[in-house]
């Protein structure tokens, strides 16, 4: 049976909101929007458009997904961040918009680095889409990135999305645990790193337990495996004017920081994400740091 767009809206919020779902207005106007390439203004303009049987066949199975708690974005294969647009994958976490506040954080040392040096590197630890450094090589064109992950199908993701980005002859990905396959300076380093407590994981939300790779959820017994692996390799990769720029859990700046403090790095910023929680933490060398005028 075929639905005009506006029937076809009302039914898919009315079905999301009787399956459970929390903002199941949302989430059926960015799977129709999404599914058909309609924008928010069609929805209102074209609400008497005709949707074709294949249409509500598209439509339907997209429904009955997110009613078993895919998450929107992963059921239409990518989603916007930052000004890009990046596809995902199965091996990749979906980038959130809290990390969106790590890309902003960046960008002033970057262009202090490049108004001295006249280029960057940039080295992006667990790139998954390769969201962070895609986003800081679209607004620094004197930039260079390395993306480094564990996961191959990461990885090919991440070039998949610097190269539809227009960035990929200034992308570079690297197959590497932390640093084991690193190599040079580097005037950035960012990561969004796994962070949740193991004993945690059973507790999360359908959403992003069965969605989301383990390999990017799961911090260690404490949520802090990957703090301790970055804060012990990054001297060698860290040029002696660089800075390091994290992603952190809300109840993690004291003890990230402190983990960076023993190995001679100075908390230099500390930003909360959009709901008021800590979310993001840049550190510099002991003293090797000028904010400048």
């Amino acid at each position: 049976m075929t639905r005009t767009l506006a029937a076809a809206l009302a039914e898919a919020r009315a079905q999301l909101s009787a399956a459970g779902l929390g903002d199941a207005a949302t989430d059926a106007r960015v799977l129709i929007c999404g599914l058909f390439d309609l924008t928010s203004t069609d929805l209102v303009l074209r609400g008497d458009r005709v949707l074709s049987r294949d249409e509500m066949a598209r439509l339907e199975a997209a429904l009955a997904r997110r009613m078993a708690h895919e998450p929107v974005h992963r059921i239409l294969g990518q989603r916007d961040f930052h000004g890009v647009r990046l596809l995902l994958s199965k091996d990749t976490l979906e980038p959130r918009p809290d990390t969106e506040i790590l890309v902003e954080a960046m960008l002033a040392p970057l262009k202090r680095i490049i108004e001295t040096k006249g280029s960057a590197r940039l080295l992006d630890l667990g790139t998954g889409t390769g969201a962070i450094a895609i986003a800081l090589l679209k607004e620094v064109p004197e930039l260079l990135a390395v993306g480094a992950d564990i996961a191959p199908g990461a990885l090919e993701t991440a070039r998949r999305n610097a190269d539809l980005n227009g960035v990929g002859d200034r992308f570079m990905a690297v197959e590497s645990h932390w640093f084991d396959k690193i190599e040079g300076l580097f005037d950035i380093i960012v990561s969004n790193p796994p962070y949740i407590n193991s004993d945690v994981i059973a507790e999360l939300a359908p959403d992003v337990r069965n969605f989301d790779p383990m390999l990017a959820l799961d911090g260690g017994t404490d949520g802090l495996d990957a703090y301790r692996a970055i804060a012990t390799g990054i001297s060698t990769f860290l040029a002696a004017d660089g800075v390091v720029g994290l992603e952190i859990g809300f109840d993690q700046k004291s003890s990230v920081s402190a983990l960076f403090a023993a190995h001679d790095y100075t908390l230099i910023e500390a930003l909360s994400d959009y709901g008021g929680n800590d979310r993001a933490l840049v550190f510099a060398r002991e003293n090797r740091y000028s904010a400048g005028p």
